[in-house]
């Protein structure tokens, strides 16, 4: 299958976002290594095919958009996918334990295999592992490094919506 890319820049650093045919984002990765644009194969540079992707991460980054309306297609296991899934429900500008997740899916043993899955997301940012931090409120692992998670997550409660869900 072919898979079209596009570098967008951003406060935090470079983002290489990644669709498929169908244009569902299947990669954003920050500040991508030589090893990451090697690993896309036959992928086509293709900005007009990304266009919504940068479109919609310019708003967030802006300050006016919370929630992604993006299709998503990233690969993994089907319990890396439940981890995912859990990721999307976090809301902006909150955060949530690993032990938590674990807990949601069923069993609170899972919380280093959680981890894992987190650590793996294939789509940072729109599927927010940044907001996964330890049982004790402490950063712990971002494949970004915790520089970028501890960012991330300051410009979310900067930007986070108002009472009335106005941003402020």
């Amino acid at each position: 299958m072919t898979h079209y890319y596009d570098l967008i820049a951003s406060p935090f650093g470079p983002m290489l976002a990644v669709v498929d045919a169908a244009g569902a984002l299947t990669q954003l990765h920050f500040n991508p290594s030589p090893n990451t644009y090697a690993r896309l194969g036959d992928a086509q540079a293709d900005a007009k095919r990304l266009a919504e992707v940068r479109r919609q991460l310019g708003q967030f980054l802006a300050g006016t958009r919370t929630v992604f309306e993006l299709p998503l297609a990233p690969v993994g296991s089907a319990f890396q996918q439940q981890v995912w899934q859990r990721l999307l429900a976090i809301p902006y500008g909150e955060t949530r334990s690993y032990g938590e997740l674990a807990r949601e899916l069923g069993d609170p043993n899972l919380s280093r295999a959680v981890g894992r899955a987190n650590g793996s997301n294939p789509i940072a940012l729109i599927v927010p592992c940044h907001r996964v931090i330890g049982a004790d409120g402490s950063l712990t692992g971002y494949a970004g490094g915790l520089p970028l998670k501890q960012a991330l997550l300051a410009f979310e409660r900067e930007h986070r919506p108002g009472p009335q869900g106005r941003l402020f």
